[in-house]
């Protein structure tokens, strides 16, 4: 028979007499395991919800918005000049190598008419390339196309918020509705797209030919009939947006005739970097919520080895007859060591069942997504089973190592 088993043998019989203080010594691992579950559950959750929000604004975006101008020493805000046009549009997705797709983009605040309902919501002129770039679908009816644009026929495309909101319990295809009196036909309604990762709605919007909304809804400028509030970017792949960065202020700067001194009178915006500060924020905090549920298994191995010691001075007199019938220092050593890391393995096992239960618990009740996975289980049942060897060393050390002539004497 080899040492291990006569050890597990003893353990059992020394955690079976002392129930109580065994399970109650169990608790702080159950608790440690649990609460690193359902936290690293919680962090890759919101990690998660981040991704996913990222990945329905579209991929390798760059936000090309118009700059800011200066009057009188007076320096007004970004977006305030006519600084972008749809030629300029339509030279970055010929001129840069880098740019797979362009689309222009006009935006206002406006509200709709729909039947006896109304709702104030975002109307966006746009081009087919929008839809494409943006990663939107059409869930009912059809998008409207290149010569819907080249028309500007009175055509929409609505949210999932504004059809509800407009035609609750209804199909909007084929319906009428009316932005600044101007009557327009419904021809499809956009798959839901859920919020953005500052938290709008996206859904909330209403998508028209860019024509359409210059000449017919929201009107355009008369200092530049051809300006366009924002121009959006696709660029070729993740690996060229630098690229693709440099190629568009470039060719921008050239085209508004700009000397090397003056500054750029538009503003470009990498969503890639920005998203990616969000995605690693979240990370941290998941790692940082990691580590403050990782103390609750010190404190529970800290429990091992006070209720360790407790048991070495109770049992001392039965160390020194085991001394004295031949047991050596590492058949001792051995057996108080297997005690210990059978109390955190134990604990392990029930603390992964109450992680999994308090996570599921946690997206339920507080509607927070959770993501479990099997590396965070993993990780705390072995942390659980090396709370139980470091902490339980000590008192089996200490066990091993008293003089059996000492221990005989002790009552």
């Amino acid at each position: 028979m080899t040492p291990i088993v006569p050890s597990l043998q003893i353990a059992y019989g020394a955690l079976r007499t002392n129930k109580v203080r065994a399970a109650l010594t169990m608790l702080g691992v159950i608790i440690g395991v649990a609460a690193v579950i359902a936290t690293i559950a919680v962090g890759a959750g919101a990690t998660a919800r981040i991704q996913q929000q990222i990945a329905s604004l579209g991929s390798n975006l760059i936000m090309v918005l118009p700059g800011s101008i200066t009057t009188s020493g007076i320096r007004l805000g970004s977006g305030i000049a006519l600084s972008l046009t749809q030629d300029d549009a339509r030279a970055i997705a010929t001129q840069c190598p880098a740019v797979s797709l362009v689309a222009p983009v006009v935006r206002q605040g406006q509200q709709v008419i729909g039947g006896n309902n109304n709702w104030a919501t975002s109307i966006q002129g746009v081009t087919p390339e929008f839809l494409t770039i943006r990663d939107l679908s059409v869930e009912r009816g059809v998008a409207f196309t290149s010569k819907d644009v080249e028309a500007a026929n009175k055509v929409v495309l609505l949210g999932k918020t504004v059809a509800a909101n407009l035609f609750p319990g209804g199909d909007p295809v084929g319906q009428i509705v009316r932005i600044h009196n101007v009557p327009l036909t419904v021809i499809g309604q956009l798959a839901p797209k859920g919020q953005s990762p500052t938290g709008q709605d996206q859904d909330d919007v209403v998508l028209m030919p860019l024509s359409t909304a210059k000449k017919r809804v929201l009107g355009a400028s008369q200092a530049s009939a051809g300006a366009v509030g924002t121009i959006i970017v696709q660029a070729t792949a993740s690996s060229t947006m630098q690229a693709a960065l440099s190629q568009v202020r470039a060719l921008l700067r050239q085209r508004h005739h700009l000397q090397p001194a003056q500054e750029d009178d538009f503003t470009i915006r990498n969503l890639e970097e920005v998203f990616a500060a969000q995605e690693s924020s979240a990370r941290v905090m998941a790692l940082l919520l990691a580590v403050i549920a990782s103390v609750s298994l010190v404190v529970g191995g800290i429990g091992i080895m006070n209720i360790m010691l407790v048991s070495v001075t109770e049992r001392t007199h039965e160390i020194g007859l085991r001394q004295a019938v031949g047991a050596t220092t590492g058949d001792i050593l051995l057996q108080f060591l297997v005690e210990a890391v059978a109390i955190s393995l134990v604990g392990g096992i029930l603390g992964i069942g109450v992680g999994v239960v308090t996570s599921m618990i946690i997206s339920r009740v507080a509607q927070w997504s959770t993501v479990l996975s099997t590396g965070s289980i993993v990780m705390a049942f072995a942390f659980s089973a090396l709370v139980g060897v470091f902490f339980g060393y000590y008192p089996a050390r200490k066990a091993a190592f008293l003089d059996p002539i000492e221990a005989l004497r002790y009552e």
